[in-house]
């Protein structure tokens, strides 16, 4: 290997870097699952509880991820297996980047069809569905879009034609050209939302409970709970930061794009929750109504609320294109192994991936109508694809990782690839890395597993 050498070009600048990894780790998770989770566990202890987390867990891992992205500089299943053997140790490595791929396939397969549902409520918002709907009728709204798969395959086709396409053009016509557009486009329609909630909405509400922290309400499961998301928000596991790494010129600081990765992440996240528990709150609803905060409390709100009309569009339009930048995130690492591996051309297999990812989907597609009553240890086909990716693989592929970085690279090779030297800095990366972030990413795993709740710990 020729250090430095990349088979599929680099990144224009630190920014087109920035913006690329922002753009995989900010998504549904931002948008749609923290504020969610926020309302269920009590508000600000979590936050506190969970930003805690992204820089004691999170960033570490980002960091090694990075890191063993630019040292390998191919795909993550190659990059596994040619730092391991550089290092010394065992090309079975190679299999941590193996279950990455896979992970992020079957993520994208299912992540796909929410994008699916998002593209139909904001079609739904632009043509006023909402306007002064009872919340019963909301509520059928969403079940007759999950029991219509006609419709949904549809949608879903169209997301995932989106997603090949820009992954198709490659690094820097594809990839690096969308998150100059959409990145920015996404901050900005976050900032009108924004003034909206100060101006329109119960801010003063919605910041006493988004920062008050009641910890009586932070449970050992909600800790566990702010713990995986710190770890999910961020894409890590699944071979995307590692994949976009290998993009990454000689000379860029990788602690320092990280952390700046890091923060945008969460900071959308929490303006994301500045957002919606505002809205909430000025109309009436449960805070704590948990996963259909999105597709049932929400629209509720938009159309009962003056400037809904265009609001709701705003909105949705934002979540799509968040979900749009981590879909492309995910289809990344098994087009680039397999471009690297079998000297296909980058179109081809983008189409080729996709289409067997879309395939995949139609089996979340039917999970709601056709295939509901199809029931495996108790689970749809839904439950269980994503019950593998999210529980298993990822908290597993993030636990290898950082074992990796902090344990089986020396410490000659990660200061090397870091360019921090060996001082306060990197001690405090390889002790996170080495003990606090695998050991958390462990209890996640487990608690994930429903390990700890047999045990009666949680």
């Amino acid at each position: 290997m020729v250090k430095g050498t990349s088979l599929r070009g680099f990144w224009s600048s630190r920014l087109a870097f920035v913006l690329a990894v922002s753009g995989s780790a900010v998504g549904l998770g931002n948008i749609w699952r923290f504020p969610f989770m926020v309302g269920e566990n009590g508000g600000g202890a979590f936050v506190l509880f969970y930003i805690l987390c992204v820089f004691a867990i999170g960033l570490p891992i980002m960091i090694s991820e990075v890191m063993i992205g630019r040292r390998g500089r191919r795909n993550p299943i190659a990059t596994m297996r040619i730092v391991g053997e550089e290092e010394g140790s065992h090309a079975a490595w190679s299999l941590v980047g193996v279950m990455g791929i896979v992970a992020g396939f079957l993520i994208l397969s299912f992540y796909s069809v929410i994008g699916a549902w998002t593209i139909a409520y904001l079609g739904h918002s632009l043509a006023g569905s909402f306007s002064h709907l009872p919340k019963e009728e909301i509520h059928d709204l969403f079940e007759a879009l999950q029991a219509n798969p006609l419709k949904v395959v549809v949608l879903h086709t169209i997301f995932m034609t989106l997603t090949v396409v820009i992954v198709g053009r490659g690094v820097e016509r594809g990839l690096e050209k969308l998150v100059r557009f959409l990145m920015p486009a996404l901050v900005f329609l976050l900032g009108l939302l924004l003034v909206y909630s100060i101006v329109a909405a119960d801010f003063a509400r919605g910041v006493e409970f988004l920062f008050r922290a009641n910890f009586d309400a932070l449970t050992p499961a909600g800790m566990l709970m702010a713990m995986g998301q710190a770890f999910f928000t961020l894409s890590l596991g699944m071979g995307a930061i590692m994949a976009y790494g290998a993009y990454l010129p000689e000379g860029t600081s990788i602690s320092r794009t990280s952390f700046a990765v890091v923060v945008v992440d969460t900071m959308i996240a929490i303006v994301s929750g500045l957002i919606i528990f505002p809205i909430v709150f000025a109309s009436g609803l449960d805070p704590a109504q948990g996963p259909g905060l999105l597709f049932e409390t929400l629209p509720l709100a938009f159309g009962s609320m003056p400037w809904g009309w265009l609001l709701g569009p705003l909105f949705f339009a934002l979540l799509l294109f968040a979900a749009w930048t981590s879909a492309i995130g995910l289809l990344e690492p098994a087009v680039a192994w397999s471009v690297e591996s079998h000297g296909l051309s980058r179109r081809s297999v983008a189409i080729v991936i996709g289409v067997l990812i879309w395939a995949l989907g139609l089996l979340t597609v039917f999970s709601f109508n056709l295939l509901a009553d199809v029931r495996i240890f108790g689970g749809t086909l839904f439950d269980n694809i994503d019950h593998l990716a999210s529980n298993v693989l990822l908290p597993l592929g993030g636990l290898l990782i950082t074992v990796f970085g902090g344990w089986v690279m020396c410490k000659n090779s990660s200061a090397d690839e870091l360019d921090i030297g060996t001082g306060p800095a990197y001690r405090t990366w390889r002790f996170l890395a080495r003990w606090v972030a695998p050991l958390s990413v462990l209890l996640v795993f487990l608690h994930a597993a429903g390990i700890l709740s047999a045990l009666g710990l949680v």
